[in-house]
């Protein structure tokens, strides 16, 4: 039976261990010595993306302060005060920054995520020196006009500074500088094999430093495993990957006791149901442990930001929309008899149904079981319903909703009780929507899938973007997507 094979990188094998072993030695020195320069640069970014955020705080501070009060009061002001309110800042910022972990080299490898860090972050800091000043009674030494500009300029200022940082970690992760992530991959040659492709597709995100080959014998793991965490030792990666079958458990508990004398993180790979549980965590239920696979949509904070948003935006929404009301209900009444407002049974959150109310343009005002949708060129939408759903004006008295508390601004749209009960037998995971409140507008919607559903096709498209948003709910992404169905055309090119 042949020994276990020890693969120097993501795709050598040396078909000895102890061959890989002597042959891979010099070439190892080599790469310690590279690894500890590359791990200096790491922590030497760290400290400059500090840095920058301080140096763009304090600078932007103090010429915020100096520029509005030139701008107001033809003359300069003093330095000292818009210094400390920097510096206050800026700590509040690194600090913040340094406890999420937001100054590795990791958070820097991509654009995505950058502005809701940093907007989180910001926005602490600041109502923290807002409080401190409060509690000081130093706020009336700054004008709310400065205070307003240090606001827009210092945000503005760091998200364009942390960009910069963006394509820096590129430029040296290019000319390998800034080092990946190394991971030593252990298995058996089945499961190395499956991993293969998938490993070598995150290349931008990690380096395999190699794999190795145990022999699929209970005879031979003792053996190879001593010779897998020499290897380790040698290559001093950063993660060690077991890929062994959960059903294996005798040989996945030898392999932990191994590696655990190893100075990496330890990871046991998960098994293929897993992949869709992007979220899957070890929680402890009194004695025994469990695998949580899925979490709550919104914590109760969340979920009471949300619902604060949702309140002030609908009581905002109806004072300021309240003449258009009256002039689409005026138009309404006119064009011919019937009611104003049209009310259908759809399913809320947690599949609890509820009345939705919109302004009526349709002639037929179908309820229940049998619902037939909207089509375009429709002979059932009215001449005045054309126009109101061609804007999506016709959904406005849903801010009635909202503020009742069956709907929220933002969310998933809800759709007949008939199409609910059609689609939750042909696409998994459909029911999911319901696991946060519908909404008004939604993640699909200004993605612009809306209008006619032609086809199962069409119904999982719009799902995945409802789960997309269910899955990564944050505040700024309801902003975002208010934002994007008030001025992008997107929003509404599929509305009749």
């Amino acid at each position: 039976m042949r020994q276990a094979e020890i693969g120097i990188g993501p795709s050598s094998t040396v078909a000895s261990p102890i061959a890989g072993r002597l042959r891979a030695r010099r070439p190892l020195a080599a790469r310690a010595r590279s690894r500890a320069v590359q791990d200096a640069a790491a922590l030497g970014f760290s400290y400059l993306a500090a840095l920058i955020d301080a140096a763009t705080i304090l600078t932007v501070a103090v010429a915020s302060s100096a520029l509005y009060r030139f701008a107001t009061l033809g003359r300069m002001p003093e330095v000292e005060p818009a210094t400390t309110v920097g510096v206050f800042i800026s700590a509040i910022v690194i600090a913040t920054a340094i406890q999420k972990g937001d100054y590795g080299v990791d958070r820097y490898a991509e654009r995505g995520g950058q502005f809701i860090r940093g907007f989180s972050a910001w926005n602490f800091a600041f109502l923290c020196a807002l409080a401190f000043a409060f509690a000081t009674r130093t706020s009336s030494d700054f004008s709310r006009g400065a205070v307003a500009a240090l606001y827009a300029m210092g945000f503005l200022a760091m998200f364009a500074g942390r960009l910069a940082l963006v394509e820096l970690i590129r430029w040296a992760r290019g000319a390998r500088l800034i080092a990946h992530r190394r991971v030593v991959v252990v298995g058996f040659e089945d499961e190395l094999t499956e991993l293969a492709p998938r490993f070598n597709a995150a290349a931008d995100e990690m380096e395999v430093a190699a794999t190795i080959a145990l022999r699929d014998n209970q005879a031979f793991l003792a053996d190879d495993l001593a010779l897998a965490a020499a290897a380790a030792r040698m290559l001093r990666p950063d993660d060690i990957y077991i890929a062994i079958p959960w059903s294996r458990s005798r040989e996945i508990e030898a392999c932990v006791d191994t590696f655990l004398r190893t100075p990496a993180e330890v990871h046991l790979g998960a098994e293929a149901v897993l992949d869709r549980f992007k979220e899957a965590r070890v929680v402890q239920f009194g004695p025994t442990a469990g695998l949580g696979l899925t979490r709550p949509p919104l914590t109760r904070l969340q979920r009471a930001e949300k619902r604060a948003f949702d309140i002030v935006v609908a009581f905002c929404g109806l004072a300021a929309l309240a003449p258009l009301f009256a002039i689409v209900a005026l138009a309404i009444r006119l064009e011919g008899p019937g009611p104003i407002l049209f009310r259908q049974t759809r399913y809320g959150f947690n599949q609890e149904p509820f009345r939705i109310f919109k302004f009526r343009s349709m002639r037929a005002m179908e309820d229940g079981a049998n619902v037939k949708a909207a089509t375009r060129g429709d002979p059932r939408v009215t001449r005045i319903g054309a126009t109101l759903r061609r804007f999506s004006v016709d959904e406005l008295p849903q801010l009635i909703n909202v503020l009742i508390g069956d709907m929220s601004i933002v969310g998933p749209r809800p759709h007949a009780m008939a199409h609910d009960q059609r689609y939750l037998e042909r696409i998994a995971r459909y029911a999911r929507r319901h696991n946060v409140k519908p909404g008004i507008t939604g993640w699909a919607q200004v993605n612009g899938h809306r209008g006619e559903i032609r086809n199962d096709a069409a119904m999982q498209a719009r799902v995945d973007h409802d789960l997309y948003y269910v899955d990564n709910w944050s505040l700024w992404l309801d902003c975002k997507i208010v934002l994007m169905t008030a001025f992008s055309g997107s929003a509404h090119k599929n509305a009749y």
